[in-house]
């Protein structure tokens, strides 16, 4: 589906071995090395191709058989459903051999994501180690199976618990916004800032915001990651992926990517965990179907910020935070990224928000606009 990560051009890649590149992985283990890997993309090359993801050593991931996983999920079957998306279904399953239960990814063969995607996670998240990244259990790379396990989150993701709720079911308070919206940066961050070189996550949306028991977020799906820019390059170049309406307008007009791009879709987030509106929602008045459009002449005027919360909070937030959150997802969503703050700026901005009780006389205006000044 996506351009896979890589510093050489197609052609030159494709004259590169699958097997000699993933020995290049073996022998440095870095991110940096996995930057050459290449795919034949032929369907008869598929077989050999998941067979040398399993037999590379350098992976820390275990490794299961399509049997293991067809016990552990009952066959697969629809009561240990727990999701589907263009990717393939996600079931719920208890691995006996490590005691474990577990989220199980089985990839749609006819679906979005294919062998390059697959890759990327596998590879990706046996290097990458965060508290805000999900955790990679294995996977299984049998024959024309691609199925990735994860540790399992017993909330679901943030949309499960943004937008329509069922009867009764109680939505987030402003708490746990503040919380999930902290969480998530610092992922970003760590992302942008620790891993080298930088990984553009490319694909920030709620449905891959994981929530644990305590509601602490967890990035997942890393199969459109990107490797950032390096050697003074400002920007990576490739096809444009991702999800409507979460894309940064550069990127989405001229195929630039950069870690400002990823900001901006922590914005769109933000805004949607202020609002409890989809960024696009076809089923709003016209001008409000589009989130971003319909938030952009508010954020003008402070005095109108209070017309943005979610109207489930039922006016329980403090005026002075929305306020700043407000500013925040603002200044993620600025047209240029140039004017965008660096996510570290955002998490010291979030900060202040997510904190259970603001400390007496502390002003969190000024906390917050000396983070993204």
């Amino acid at each position: 589906m996506s351009c896979f990560p890589c510093c050489l051009s197609e052609k030159k890649l494709g004259r590169r071995s699958l097997k000699k590149s993933m020995k290049e992985y073996h022998d440095t283990n870095t991110l940096a090395s996995y930057a050459n890997i290449s795919f034949r993309s032929n369907s008869g090359r598929r077989k050999n191709e998941t067979e040398e993801v399993r037999k590379t050593g350098s992976i820390s991931s275990d490794v299961f058989t399509f049997r293991e996983l067809s016990v552990a999920t009952k066959n697969f079957s629809l009561e240990n459903l727990l999701g589907e998306g263009g990717f393939g279904r996600v079931y719920k399953g208890k691995l006996e051999r490590i005691n474990k239960v577990v989220a199980i990814k089985k990839l749609d063969r006819n679906g979005f994501q294919g062998n390059r995607e697959f890759l990327v996670e596998v590879l990706m998240l046996s290097l990458l180690h965060h508290t805000h990244l999900v955790n990679l259990v294995g996977y299984c790379a049998d024959g024309h199976q691609r199925i990735l396990v994860y540790d399992y989150m017993p909330n679901g993701s943030l949309e499960d618990h943004l937008f329509d709720l069922a009867p009764g079911r109680k939505p987030l308070d402003w708490e746990t916004r503040m919380k999930v919206a902290s969480g998530a940066a610092k992922g970003l961050e760590y992302l942008h800032e620790t891993a080298n070189p930088p990984v553009i996550y490319r694909d920030f949306k709620a449905s891959n915001i994981l929530l644990d028991e305590n509601f602490s977020p967890k990035l997942s799906d890393f199969g459109l990651a990107k490797l950032g820019p390096t050697g003074g390059k400002t920007h990576v170049s490739t096809r444009v992926m991702g999800t409507y309406g979460y894309c940064a307008p550069e990127y989405a007009l001229t195929g630039q990517l950069t870690t400002k791009s990823d900001v901006y879709s922590f914005g769109v987030v933000f805004l949607e965990l202020i609002t409890g509106k989809r960024v696009i929602d076809n089923s709003r008045p016209t001008e409000e179907q589009n989130l971003v459009v319909w938030a952009t002449p508010i954020f003008k005027d402070r005095r109108n910020y209070k017309t943005m919360a979610d109207p489930l909070l039922g006016g329980k937030y403090p005026i002075k935070s929305l306020n700043q959150a407000v500013a925040v997802a603002a200044m993620c969503l600025q047209e240029g990224d140039s004017s965008r703050p660096l996510i570290s700026d955002v998490v010291t901005a979030l900060k202040y928000l997510s904190a259970k009780k603001e400390k007496e006389g502390e002003n969190v205006d000024d906390h917050v606009n000396a983070a993204l000044s």
